[in-house]
């Protein structure tokens, strides 16, 4: 299949592109998605479990315009590589969240503009994607294992329980206890073990945590300054180096998230 790019219009930021790449197989892929399945079946599900692959460079992203059209009767968009921003809000006040790999979406599940309380939603890729898109026909591959299906609603629980453990972290009346929080449930899912610390490899700007912590960018800025001078941290450049042990928090952060969603074991992968 030839490559489909779609360039930005003039109203869009600079650098929004997407392309239709070809057909992937999905669970090559994603190898998680299929853990529930035997192996004789996981084998065929390998094979049969097909869907278009999408690629979205770095920029603003209107996902619901482009490839979400297609997905619309399906399961949706299936993150498989890349970093996303979600960002939520209206008149400067705006709450953020990051989604990568194994994150499913939905976004033209949308009715901000026709709430009681209107806000706005947009979409920033802050690193290459690279998507499945599950529309009608990729969902009726997927229809004989439902096993797959069980895997996607377990992620959507996970993305509940997460935004749950974000809302809790952004309850912490001092901004520098919430940064810390925050960064090390961000490390429980993307940290990386180095000799000097848990390194999470994102690109955190100062704006996109002061929308993470429902804060402002200076506050951020000050706490941390502040953290890096009590050794909790490091920064080289926008990576962020985590120092020392999970502050004791976190647990009970963690034990906040609703009935049902279990909280998560803080987990750094080597």
């Amino acid at each position: 299949m030839k490559p489909r790019s779609y360039g930005a219009s003039e109203a869009e930021p600079r650098g929004y592109r997407l392309e239709v790449a070809h057909l992937c197989h999905v669970l090559l892929s994603d190898p998680d998605l299929g853990a529930g399945l035997s192996d004789g079946r996981l084998a065929r599900a390998r094979r049969e479990c097909i869907a278009p692959e999408v690629i979205v460079e770095t920029g603003y992203w209107r996902p619901e315009e482009a490839e979400g059209e297609a997905a619309r009767d399906g399961i949706g968009l299936l993150i498989l590589d890349g970093l996303l921003v979600r960002r939520v809000g209206t008149e400067g006040r705006y709450g953020a969240e990051l989604l990568g790999p194994g994150d499913l979406l939905r976004p033209w599940e949308h009715d901000g503009e026709d709430a009681t309380l209107p806000f706005d939603t947009s979409f920033r890729v802050i690193e290459r994607l690279r998507l499945a898109v599950l529309d009608t026909r990729a969902t009726a591959r997927m229809a004989p294992y439902p096993e797959l299906v069980s895997a996607l609603v377990g992620r959507a629980m996970r993305r509940a329980r997460d935004f749950a453990i974000n809302m809790a972290i952004a309850h912490y009346p001092r901004i520098d206890r919430r940064l810390l929080l925050l960064l090390w449930h961000l490390a429980d899912r993307w940290g990386r073990v180095t000799p000097d610390g848990i390194r999470i490899p994102l690109r955190l700007t100062h704006t996109l945590l002061a929308d993470l912590v429902a804060s402002r960018r200076p506050s951020v800025t000050t706490a941390l300054t502040e953290l890096e001078h009590q050794g909790m941290l490091s920064r080289d450049g926008h990576t962020i180096v985590l120092h020392g042990e999970p502050p004791g928090e976190f647990n009970a952060t963690a034990a906040s998230a609703p009935d049902g969603l279990s909280p998560p074991v803080l987990r750094i992968p080597g």
